[in-house]
Order: structure tokens, then C-alpha cells, then sequence
């Protein structure tokens, strides 16, 4: 008898699950289907999982497909599955080409087209829709998106659009999405979100137009370059009921926000100051370092230790100055922000490199957060007495782009936009627009 295993989540099942479990079954005689638990699926970093394992197995029971189920529960599981019960074929879906690839020392691995352009009626009730993306851009972030979606319930990549052609075409091979396109209009209509990955410069007029066609937006940072354009975009959002969030993965890990919960909490003290740096070396031919206006450190880095001191200390400041290293674009620059009752710095660089740290100095102690901090998984709560530290562990999964996902989601189903968010994405784009068209910034000479 020719045994064939599979895995999944199982989530709200849906037409594309049911074709696997069918195109699985019908490379043996005998299916054996693995069902994640809800522990495994929090550790893998699987995300906005609606429904509990009991129903979730009762999604796979009711296709009569499985002969035997069982309880994904850890890691390396599957090579202990595939050994104790004799397991011949070892099958998934074609998105995860090569991921599994280390079993075929144990059994025949195979991986299964997956289904494409499922509609949402056929996968969700309307208590649990089915965001159906259309990413705008081709590029590295692009791909990895479509990566990270794997790892929400609820969100699925169908398309792409980018005006070059071709690039679109091979993305959407690459990837197995169901539609390319270079015409932007037809793209938005077979879609109901977008996610702009797109150069900075094109962020506004691809957010604003999509906004115009009842499309939310879940836009890479930088949004925007200006205030007006923020307020704009935001305002649009709001008219036609619709969800546009900028795409800040740190502001939701759980890392980061236990992190500014502790730190506001009192447990060091007022908060004094604020320092974060994010610095990285890069090539002098990638496009973070073209001399457009939308390159250099402030437009690509900026974000995330300003999000860490806005957070913080508000968008109040009564003061900024910059301070930059720009023989062609920005290579380093340090932002200064002087409030009523603190002071806080940022430093970002391209062709500079810095200890990419975050400390915050309170009048009782202070908070460490070791570089990549703009990925959380670590801090300690340090003070005059050593034994007093405090030591914190999270886990930040992937690239982290799922809880940004999540985020959007969470949303769109509450039909509203967080307040906060939008001042969030005002207040770093005024930082950006101060810094753009400043006549005053200090420049270090060579």
C-alpha cells in the first residue's frame, strides 16, 4: 500500500485546500493529513489562524479524503511521522517549492500546483472575507511579501503590476499568482487591497488612485513625502470607508510593543532621551542611493528610529536640526529632536556604518534593545544596581512583514482606521519633508 502524508493549517477551509487534499490523494492509496495545533502554528509564526483545531479538523474529516488524520504539535515532526508510519510520498503545495527538499531522504517528496484565483465567495463567510492583494512593484520586498502572506490567514497574493511587462510576467511565475498586468486600472479591478512596494516617488499617485477605485492600501514606508499628501491620502481613506495603513512591520511585532509598554509604564523613570541608529552598507548602484530626491539614508532608514521616538515622545517637538554626510545622496545623517522635556536623536546611513542600537535613559534607568532593534526580540531593563536587570525574550518571526499584514486585516474587519496610525504616518512625513526641503542641515565635509 503506497502512503502519501500532507500538512496544513487548514483554516476556514476553502476550494483551493480541497483540490490538494485531492490531487494528494490521488498519488497513493492511503492519505494521511497533518493538522497544525494551535501552539505549533503561534511558534512557526502563523498568524490570524480563525478557528480552533477541533474545527479545523473537521474541515478535513468532512471531504471524506483523509484516511487517517493527525496533530502537527513541533518541529521535526514530520520526519518522525514519515518514519513510524511508513510513509512513501510526502506532498504540499508548489509555494513551497525546495522548503522541503530534506525530507526526500526519508520518502518521495512532491510538490502540488496550488490553486489560483479562488473568488472569496467560495472561501470565507462574510464574518471572515478573504483580502485578495494585488502588490504594485516587482522587487525584493515584493517577493517578500508574497512570502510572508503565507503565514496570515485571511490574505492571499493574487496578481501583480508593475508598467514593465516583463517584470510583472516573471514575478508572477516565480510566484505562482494568478494575473500580471501593466495596466493599472485593469489590476485594481481584480482585486479588493493593494500593497505598494513600489520606488518611494510613486507611492502617493499609485495609493491615491487605488483609494479612488474602493481599494484599501497597505503602503510601504516611506507613504509619502509631505504632510499635505498624507492628510490627503488619509482623508480620501476615510470617505470612501476604506482601510490605508503605512507598511511599519516594527511598530506591530510583539517584541516592539511590549518594549514601548515597558518603557512608558514608569519602570525606568521619566523618559529623558531617546537614541535609535539604523545603519547599512549598500552598493552605489542600487536604487536607495540614486540622486532623485527619493534617495539616499533619510528616505530608505528614517523610518524606523523616528517611529521609535514618536512612539515615545509624541510628534510635539519643538525643535529639529540634521546633520548630514552627502558627498552625492545622504550617506549618514543624524536627526536631532528637541522636545519640552527630553531630547532624542536618529542616525541612518547607507555608506556609513554605526552601532545599530536603541537606548532609552530614564531618571531610574534605562532600556537597551541591541541592533537589529527595528526586529525585536530582545531587551533588558537596566539600572545603578546590576542584579536589578530585567531580561526580555520575543520572538520575532520571518521577515516580519506578517504582522503588518495582520494589522491591515485586523482593520479592514473592524471597518475603521487607527487614529493613531494616521498621526503616526503625518508626523514621519513631516520629519521627511523638513529634511527635503531644508536650507539649513549642517553637512560633514570629506
Amino acid at each position: 500500500m503506497k502512503k502519501v502524508i500532507t500538512y496544513g493549517t487548514f483554516d476556514l477551509f476553502h476550494a483551493g485546500h480541497e483540490n490538494l487534499l485531492r490531487r494528494a490523494k490521488a498519488l497513493g492509496d492511503y492519505l494521511v493529513v497533518g493538522v497544525t495545533s494551535e501552539n505549533y502554528d503561534r511558534y512557526r509564526g502563523k498568524l490570524n489562524v480563525q478557528q480552533t483545531l477541533l474545527e479545523r479538523i473537521e474541515n478535513v474529516r468532512k471531504t471524506e479524503l483523509a484516511d487517517e488524520i493527525v496533530v502537527e504539535e513541533y518541529e521535526g515532526q514530520k520526519i518522525d511521522d514519515i518514519t513510524r508510519m511508513g510513509i512513501n510520498v510526502f506532498a504540499i503545495g508548489s509555494d513551497w517549492v525546495g522548503r522541503f527538499d530534506y525530507l526526500k531522504e526519508y520518502c518521495e517528496v512532491v510538490y502540488l500546483e496550488r490553486t489560483k484565483g479562488v473568488s472569496s465567495t467560495e472561501l470565507r463567510s462574510r464574518q471572515h472575507p478573504m483580502i485578495h492583494f494585488g502588490i504594485v512593484g516587482s522587487g525584493r520586498i515584493a517577493s517578500r511579501f508574497v512570502m510572508e502572506s503565507k503565514f496570515v490567514s485571511g490574505a492571499t497574493v493574487d496578481g501583480v503590476f508593475n508598467i514593465r511587462q516583463d517584470s510583472a510576467q516573471r514575478f508572477a511565475e516565480r510566484h505562482e499568482l494568478s494575473f500580471y498586468s501593466d495596466q493599472y486600472n485593469e489590476f485594481l479591478s481584480r482585486v479588493n487591497a493593494v500593497y505598494i512596494a513600489s520606488p518611494h516617488e510613486t507611492h502617493y499617485e499609485y495609493a491615491r488612485q487605488a483609494l479612488l477605485a474602493g481599494k484599501h492600501v497597505l503602503c510601504e514606508k516611506p507613504m509619502v513625502f509631505s504632510v499635505r499628501e498624507a492628510k490627503e491620502l488619509f482623508a480620501l481613506a476615510k470617505s470612501q470607508r476604506l482601510v490605508l495603513l503605512e507598511a511599519l512591520k516594527t511598530a506591530y511585532c510583539p517584541g516592539f510593543q511590549r518594549l514601548i509598554s515597558c518603557a512608558k509604564s514608569g519602570k525606568i523613570g521619566r523618559i529623558v532621551s531617546v537614541d535609535a541608529a539604523f545603519t547599512k552598507l549598500v552598493p552605489s548602484n542600487v536604487r536607495e542611493m540614486q540622486d532623485n530626491g527619493a534617495g539616499g539614508s533619510v528616505a530608505e532608514l528614517a523610518s524606523y528610529p523616528l517611529l521609535a521616538i514618536l512612539k515615545l515622545l509624541g510628534g510635539e517637538w519643538r525643535e529639529m536640526r540634521f546633520t548630514s554626510y552627502a558627498p552625492t545622496v545622504d550617506l549618514f545623517t543624524r536627526i536631532d529632536l528637541w522636545y519640552p522635556n527630553a531630547i532624542a536623536s536618529a542616525k541612518v546611513g547607507l555608506g556609513v556604518k554605526s552601532e545599530g542600537s536603541f537606548v532609552i535613559s530614564g531618571t531610574r534607568g534605562y532600556i537597551y534593545v541591541p541592533a537589529p532593534w527595528w526586529k525585536t526580540e530582545y531587551f533588558e531593563l537596566r539600572y545603578e544596581n546590576p542584579s536589578d536587570a530585567e531580561k526580555h525574550f520575543y520572538k520575532f518571526s520571518g521577515d516580519g512583514l506578517r504582522y503588518e499584514i495582520v494589522e491591515f486585516l485586523n482593520r479592514i474587519t473592524a471597518g475603521q482606521m487607527d487614529e493613531g496610525a494616521c498621526a503616526l504616518s503625518c508626523d514621519l512625513a513631516r520629519v521627511l519633508e523638513c529634511y527635503r526641503e531644508s536650507t539649513d542641515i549642517t553637512y560633514i565635509k570629506e
